[in-house]
C-alpha cells in the first residue's frame, strides 16, 4: 500500500492588518516493508512518516526472525526540518530480551537511557550533528536518506551513521550511474543499495553481503 499526501499553502493571510501562517506544509506517508533473508521472508515493518515546518517523525513497528530475532513494539525517530535527529525511542525485544532505549540528541550530544531486565544504564556521547540514526537491524530509518536526497544526488558524499545506541561510523553515498533514483551506500565492507523515487519513498533495499533484501509492499 502506498499513500503519500503533500499539502502546500503559500498564501499570505491578512486579518486586521496581521499576517497569519504565511506558509504551511505537511507530508504524510504510510506503508509496509517486507524483509527477506536468503530469499526467505523473515519479517516486516509498518512505518508512518510525518513532516511539516517544525520537523519530521518516523514511527515503526514490526518483527524479524532472522538473522536475529527482534520485535519492534514501537520505534520513533524525531528530526528537525533539516533531518537533524533530535530524539529516539525503541521499545521491544532483541533475542528475546526486552529493551527500552531512549535518546535525546542536541547539537550532536547524545544522552541515552537503556532499560533492560529491570536495570537502567545512562550514557552520554558525541556524534556528528547531521549523523543518520540507523538502529540495527531496523530498515525503515534508511528512508531518511531517501527523503533527504531523493533522485537528486549528483556526486558522491561522505556522511555519518549512528548505529544507535552503539557506535558511529562514516559511509560514502554514491549516485548510481544508470539510475538517479538508486543510491549506493558503502559502509565498511558492506554495500547497501537504496531504491527511491521523486517523493523520497524507500521502495527497496538490498545488502548482498548479508543476503538481506527489503521490498515495499
Amino acid at each position: 500500500m502506498r499513500r503519500i499526501l503533500t499539502l502546500l499553502a503559500g498564501t499570505f493571510l491578512l486579518l486586521g492588518g496581521t499576517r497569519i501562517h504565511p506558509f504551511q506544509y505537511e507530508e504524510y506517508e504510510k506503508g509496509t516493508l517486507s524483509i527477506y533473508f536468503m530469499e526467505e521472508k523473515v519479517g516486516y515493518e509498518e512505518f508512518t512518516w510525518r513532516r511539516d515546518n517544525t520537523g519530521a517523525e518516523l514511527t515503526v513497528e514490526g518483527r524479524i526472525t532472522k538473522p536475529v530475532e527482534m520485535t519492534v513494539e514501537e520505534m520513533v525517530i524525531r528530526m528537525d526540518p533539516d533531518f537533524i535527529p533530535t530524539a529516539f525511542r525503541f521499545i521491544g525485544s532483541v533475542g528475546g530480551v526486552e529493551q527500552d532505549v531512549e535518546s535525546v540528541i542536541d547539537q550532536g550530544e547524545v544522552r541515552t537511557t537503556i532499560r533492560v531486565g529491570g536495570q537502567e544504564q545512562m550514557s552520554t556521547g558525541q556524534i556528528r550533528r547531521d549523523a543518520v540514526l540507523l538502529p540495527n537491524p531496523v530498515f525503515s530509518p534508511y528512508m531518511v536518506i531517501c527523503k533527504r536526497f531523493r533522485c537528486a544526488l549528483k556526486e558522491s558524499r561522505e556522511l555519518s551513521a549512528y548505529i544507535i545506541p552503539q557506535v558511529e561510523t562514516t559511509f560514502a553515498l554514491h549516485p548510481n550511474e544508470e539510475s538517479p533514483c538508486i543510491l549506493v551506500m558503502e559502509m565498511g565492507a558492506a554495500q547497501i543499495e537504496l531504491v527511491t523515487d521523486e517523493y523520497g519513498q524507500l521502495n527497496g533495499l538490498s545488502i548482498p553481503v548479508q543476503q538481506l533484501r527489503v521490498v515495499r509492499d
